[in-house]
């Protein structure tokens, strides 16, 4: 069946509102049958799927990230950040910049830091005399900023999906993810220089009140990446860790959490999220199975090579088509359905499946606040009250940001792996 064919299937399927997965899975049982080619090749790939350990990650760091949401964390991360750097010009903005990158880092989900931090921060930028429509800007924006630290869900699900090792893209994402970070401070200190913002002394009382609130949470980066790049765990061990630490902190130190009556509702809406991300993979892969055994990544290839002759247009290109993926689909999906099709294509054009990750996900960073229909926009016009229309207008100069620093990220491979060829990370 001609890729186009699929691809019309596909979207008429989307507008009737089918779930994803059912999307998915048709096209490919359809395909394998009009090839002649049992069924059960659907689900071949599943058995591969199900051998990784890696796989284990997935609802551990979910489950870590949810107990996190829920508990006062979010408070503590703010007050810390305030306390370190909010003495700086603009560095109430730099602290929202800063806690949510830290935040959605271990959610992995854009949504869930927009309501915890967001509803948190919103009234106390516009209490510091932020305008609204930079705070509401800002804090839309943060929502997404820490999808390429580690233990970000949407890295390690690339490097399932793509079979690139976690460990080096974990590493790869911390640089481009400092670079996102500072270019939004600067203009945040740039805004609070020109609204006259009133700036808080550094008083070391309040950082060590600060410190000792959040003495628990603050060593779990460290506990994570350091344990990875040490040698003494795995990804899979460390999400193992990390669920464990987080569940003794919160319920019987910190005590934000009901051992019996809180957990098991963060459970049970932690692994709503992870069973649809793997019911969406499991039928993924089958579709990849078909879509490589008809040589697609290939033909697409041979369509576009006449077109598209340098490497250097074949990424201002992707960048322009995964931006409105990004738009139209949520990441975790977006990852599963087009990274299998874009990395034999990539390859051919030289570039790193590494470095292809960490731009993937700084295009869908931009893509969930890409007007018409990018999901942090309407999640910020629910929760903070205010029309689409206005959260549109107020995140444009941050998008505009973010799109000169995807340029710097996707045309300086060293940036993103630099620190796997000094570290020699395998």
């Amino acid at each position: 069946m001609p890729f186009l064919v699929i691809v019309a299937a596909f979207l008429l399927l989307m507008l009737f509102g089918a779930p994803l997965f059912t999307i998915i899975a048709s096209i490919a049982l359809y395909g394998f049958s009009s090839q002649d080619i049992p069924s059960a090749n659907a689900i071949a790939e599943l058995y591969r799927l199900a051998s990784q350990p890696v796989l284990l990650a997935i609802p551990l760091f979910t489950f870590a990230g949810y107990m996190l949401a829920e508990s006062k964390t979010p408070r503590r991360l703010v007050e810390l950040t305030q306390a370190l750097i909010g003495w700086l010009p603009g560095g109430l903005a730099i602290v929202v910049l800063a806690a949510c990158a830290m935040f959605t880092a271990f959610t992995g989900g854009s949504g869930i830091t927009i309501v915890a931090l967001g509803g948190l921060v919103y009234p106390i930028l516009i209490s510091e005399k932020y305008s609204e429509n930079f705070s509401l800007g800002l804090v839309t924006t943060s929502g997404s900023l820490g999808l390429l630290f580690p233990p970000s869900l949407p890295i390690i699900l690339y490097g399932i999906v793509s079979e690139v090792s976690i460990s080096q893209l974990f590493l790869a994402g911390i640089i481009p993810g400092i670079l996102l970070v500072i270019i939004l401070s600067l203009y945040a200190v740039r805004q609070g220089f020109s609204a006259h913002v009133q700036r808080h002394a550094f008083e070391w009382p309040r950082v060590r009140k600060a410190v000792r609130d959040a003495a628990w949470e603050i060593p779990l980066p460290f506990l994570i990446i350091g344990g990875i790049y040490g040698g003494i765990i795995t990804a899979t061990e460390a999400a193992a860790v990390t669920a464990f630490y987080v569940l003794v902190v919160e319920v019987f130190v910190y005590r934000d959490l009901a051992l019996f009556t809180d957990v098991p509702r963060v459970m049970k809406e932690s692994m709503v999220l992870v069973g649809a991300i793997l019911m969406i993979l499991a039928t993924a892969m089958g579709l990849t199975s078909y879509l490589i055994d008809q040589q697609v990544p290939q033909h697409l290839f041979e369509m576009v090579k006449d077109v598209i002759t340098s490497k250097f247009l074949f990424l201002m290109i992707l960048n322009l088509f995964l931006i409105i993926v990004g738009m139209m689909m949520d990441i975790f999906s977006a990852i599963i359905v087009v990274v299998p099709l874009i990395i034999p294509i990539a390859k051919q054009y030289g570039v790193d499946p590494v470095h292809l990750g960490i731009i993937f996900l700084a295009n869908l960073e931009i893509g969930y606040l890409t007007p018409p229909v990018g999901l942090n926009l309407f999640i910020s016009s629910f929760r903070f009250e205010k029309s689409v229309g206005k959260v549109t207008l107020a995140t444009l100069p941050f998008i505009a940001i973010l799109l000169v620093a995807l340029m710097v990220i996707t045309y300086v491979p060293e940036l993103s792996l630099g620190l796997i060829h000094l570290l020699g990370v395998q």
